[in-house]
């Protein structure tokens, strides 16, 4: 394969630019020298949250990478009292037409966190913070397993749960 080594000789050329994480695939970043090199004031750090963010990012590709996608957005309803206002923060947020998705992504949370937020979406479209057309709910997770009890839990939602082999090419 040609094209493995050519990459191979391209990172070892580059190797002292840059930081690697290994998280079921390479993760490369600028180091110092890396970001003084072209001039780069913005510091990546290595965070537990990488496989969050891949995980997220595998959906935004996988839906076309719309121009509406936000991260981490905020979606609240006021109640009648204090106690019972809703506010959930999605992983992510697009809209296509008039038709929002909701992208949350499951790697290390609790089922019964999940449950809770499902619980918190059912509310909100009740309360039709999404408008008069229900959303749509993306999940991504990490097992065959975990994809049955997020479904089980949604029932009655539009709903699409995705794992990570899904997105895995040629594997």
């Amino acid at each position: 394969m040609k094209s493995d080594r050519n990459a191979q000789r391209v990172l070892k050329q580059m190797e002292e630019y840059l930081n690697v994480i290994k998280a079921g695939e390479n993760i490369y970043y600028l180091n110092a020298a890396g970001r003084a090199l072209v001039n780069c004031d913005k510091v990546r750090k290595s965070t537990g949250n990488i496989q969050h963010y891949i995980m997220r990012n595998h959906l935004y590709i996988a839906y076309g990478c719309p121009d509406s996608w936000r991260n981490e957005m905020r979606i609240r309803s006021e109640g009648a009292t204090k106690k019972e206002n809703v506010t959930c923060v999605a992983d992510a947020l697009f809209k296509r037409g008039d038709v929002f998705s909701i992208v949350e992504v499951d790697n290390t949370q609790t089922m019964k966190k999940n449950q809770t937020k499902i619980e918190k979406y059912r509310v909100l479209k009740q309360r039709g913070s999404f408008g008069m057309i229900a959303p749509n709910f993306i999940w991504i997770t990490v097992s065959e397993h975990r994809k049955s009890e997020l479904e089980r839990l949604s029932k009655g939602l539009n709903t699409k749960v995705f794992t990570l082999k899904d997105f895995r090419i040629g594997g």
